[in-house]
């Protein structure tokens, strides 16, 4: 497949009439045009002359590669005019209102003539297109709007016809406008990407495209400078701008031997990078990609309008017809009021606005959600989790850590740390992490213990000044006669839910660890501020033992949890909980793909990692789920202004319509009508982007 991009793509419904008529072409059956990015997608092999023929029938251009570089930041979607649009329409509105101030003093032929010019000037492009559909029996907006100017004009209606003609080409010019307001968010968001590189080369450096870098090349980053793709420092120290990725605004303190992002800002000093991975298969070009490939996913709410509007368009001229001849002809009404009236609904019938009321609001909503480091894969998957009722979280590294932290500790001997670190300070153990991780706080420098040895189901045994010493679990201690103090403190941290680790001598017990996974800190707000934003249940499902899990739940404030599941028990739980209400998944996005992809919408998080961007329907490119409520309140405000702009487009329609009953119904009130409606949805959907400045605090609800 070819993508190009489009100029002067501004009507929805023009644009799913083009794809339609373009998949009918030799070859062109898997066609595809992007009207929320503006794209054409078509096979390799089908005549490209014949595909510019169908686009140009409607103002629509194929933006040339040599001409990329003018159009980029420029507003080139205008309405079906393109850029000189407003020109026309300012022209054609002093004709207009010149011909109005003179109609005393010209004769009549004069201001008809005025009038004719400023109705060629704003709508000859809409006259031209309309009589091309007409002869194909095509019936979209153009062919609506020119029946309805022939017929104004020929019944004498020379005022009614112009102002007709020049507020359809503000509707128009209106309409394009917001779609490239959404557009030009969304290319902001995507012009992050590093376009060059400094390769490091022998000594040598030069500058390079960031496409000819290969895995194991070494880039220069100075201050100020995008790290071209994704690697690992080997020279150098900075604080990094992570935000392009994670949506974060505080820097990252980067040194050598650490992980960067392509995408991301070196603040300050010089970096070695080794590249890690191909620009194309960074996490910043994945995630680029799929914001651009989800602003056209269609979500149901706009399948049912583009069904709709197919059968909505025909109907409209039925009733239009109706409305000119069943008056005269059963109530001998007069044919000529009744003719105007029924030009009058085919203006009325205009589907534009109501094929609007979703797009600009879907892609307003991935945008915004994209600026704060969520990436939604498409527009369905933001419906769906607008109306989320039920989240279930795994435990472990999503409402924890993910690491073992030591909680607890029960000091019985004097030299309980220093042999605890001794015995452990050449373990990677996570749990010898975490107590030599402890024991650096009380311990000034670590000793080494001879001759560790590893006891299968109790722990390990060492050395030190001549003497044995053992550490590990309850069964380590099975030499010893426990007085019933330890028996008791052993019971107690084993009923809290931590993981035991005794430190003992031949003859005593030296200490005790409790030691547990840290749970997230801003786990309990979290809680909270989802059940503010409209979730009703909020579930833990792990496979630790019940008395983790229930610490855990009880004190972050969950619902309900359950504990000792496998991950095909996850599944199950996860299909029962679908049965009954719209249920999130969050996860990791690696132990947790099953049940991710069971979901109703599958979250991970996890800053970037392949797997997560692979594996969900939303990623949390944060190593938190500080954003999770800031997402779900996004896709509950965007699926409420998709209902009002549906609402507003047809309750406008209906009340013009409803004129027609006592003969009130006048073409400008038909077009202010649609205008109106395109005008307020497009404006309702663009509120999306905006952004309050107590909004910009992590976690904060703009419901």
């Amino acid at each position: 497949m070819t993508e190009y991009r489009l100029k002067g793509l501004s009507c929805a419904n023009c644009a799913r009439e083009m794809e339609e008529e373009i998949q009918k072409l030799p070859h062109g059956k898997e066609a595809k045009i992007y009207y929320n990015s503006g794209k054409l997608s078509i096979p390799e092999d089908i005549h490209l002359p014949n595909v510019e023929k169908i686009l140009a029938k409607d103002g629509v251009a194929i933006i040339k590669e040599q001409d990329s570089s003018n159009e980029e930041g420029h507003h080139h979607a205008e309405g079906h005019g393109g850029p000189n649009w407003k020109v026309l329409l300012s022209l054609s509105t002093i004709l207009f209102v010149s011909a109005l101030l003179l109609e005393d003093y010209l004769p009549v032929a004069a201001v008809v003539s005025i009038y004719v010019a400023a109705t060629v000037i704003s709508g000859y492009q809409t006259f031209i297109k309309g009589m091309k559909n007409l002869f194909r029996f095509k019936f979209n907006i153009d062919t609506l709007m020119t029946v309805a100017l022939v017929g104004a004009f020929s019944i004498g209606e020379w005022r009614e016809g112009t102002l007709v003609a020049i507020l359809f080409g503000l509707n128009e010019y209106l309409e394009g406008l917001g779609m490239e307001k959404a557009r030009r968010s969304m290319a902001t968001l995507l012009q992050v990407a590093p376009k060059e590189a400094v390769l490091v080369d022998g000594g040598h450096e030069k500058v390079v495209p960031i496409s000819a870098l290969k895995v194991g090349d070494i880039v220069l980053v100075k201050a100020g400078e995008k790290i071209p793709s994704d690697g690992k420092i080997i020279e150098g120290k900075s604080s990094v701008n992570e935000s392009a990725i994670t949506g974060e605004s505080m820097p990252a303190d980067k040194q050598i031997g650490d992980d960067v992002f392509g995408g991301s800002i070196n603040n300050e000093g010089v970096l070695k990078v080794e590249i890690a991975k191909a620009y194309e298969d960074s996490s910043l070009a994945k995630i680029l990609h799929l914001v651009e490939e989800a602003q056209e996913t269609k979500t149901p709410t706009e399948l049912f309008i583009n069904r709709f509007a197919k059968y909505y368009t025909p109907a409209i001229m039925l009733i239009s017809v109706f409305v000119m001849i069943i008056p005269p002809l059963l109530f001998g009404s007069d044919w000529g009021t009744w003719f105007y009236q029924g030009l009058a609904v085919l203006i009325v019938g205009c589907p534009c606005a109501l094929i609007l009321s979703s797009p600009i609001a879907i892609v307003s909503g991935i945008t915004r959600n994209a600026r704060n480091g969520i990436l939604v894969k498409g527009g369905i998957h933001l419906e769906q989790l607008g109306k989320i009722e039920t989240i279930a979280f795994d435990k472990t590294g999503t409402l924890t850590k993910g690491e073992p932290h030591v909680e607890k500790t029960i000091v019985y001997a004097a030299n309980f740390y220093q042999i605890a670190g001794a015995i452990e300070k050449n373990s990677s153990h996570p749990l010898a992490v975490a107590v030599v991780k402890e024991v650096s706080k009380h311990v000034r420098q670590i000793e080494e213990a001879a001759d560790v040895q590893t006891i299968v189901g109790q722990g390990v045994s060492a050395r030190m000044n001549e003497k044995s010493y053992f550490l590990g679990n309850e069964n380590s201690l099975s030499h010893l006669s426990l007085p019933n103090k330890v028996k008791e403190d052993i019971a107690q941290l084993k009923e809290k839910g931590y993981t035991l680790v005794a430190v003992a001598d031949e003859d005593k017990v030296l200490g005790l660890f409790g030691i547990s996974d840290q749970i997230r800190p801003e786990a309990h707000q979290l809680i909270k501020r989802l059940q503010e934003n409209g979730v009703k249940q909020t579930i833990m499902l792990t496979g630790d033992h019940q008395k983790s899990a229930e610490k855990v739940a009880t004190a972050i404030g969950l619902t309900d949890y359950y504990a000792g599941l496998l991950p095909d028990e996850k599944v199950r739980k996860i299909k029962e909980l679908t049965e009954t209400s719209m249920t999130a998944m969050v996860g990791d996005g690696i132990n947790d793909a099953p049940a991710l992809a069971t979901a109703d919408v599958g979250i991970a998080m996890g800053k970037g990692t392949d797997s997560a961007i692979e594996t969900a329907d939303i990623v949390l490119m944060q190593d938190h789920l500080g954003k999770l409520p800031s997402a779900i309140a996004i896709s509950r405000r965007v699926n409420r202004i998709i209902k009002i702009n549906i609402i507003l487009a047809l309750s406008l329609k209906l009340i013009a319509l409803l004129l027609t009953i006592p003969g009130l119904l006048t073409l400008w009130i038909a077009i202010l009508s649609d205008m109106g409606a395109t005008v307020m949805v497009t404006l309702i959907s663009l509120t999306i982007l905006i952004e309050k400045k107590q909004e910009k605090a992590e976690g904060v609800s703009i419901n």
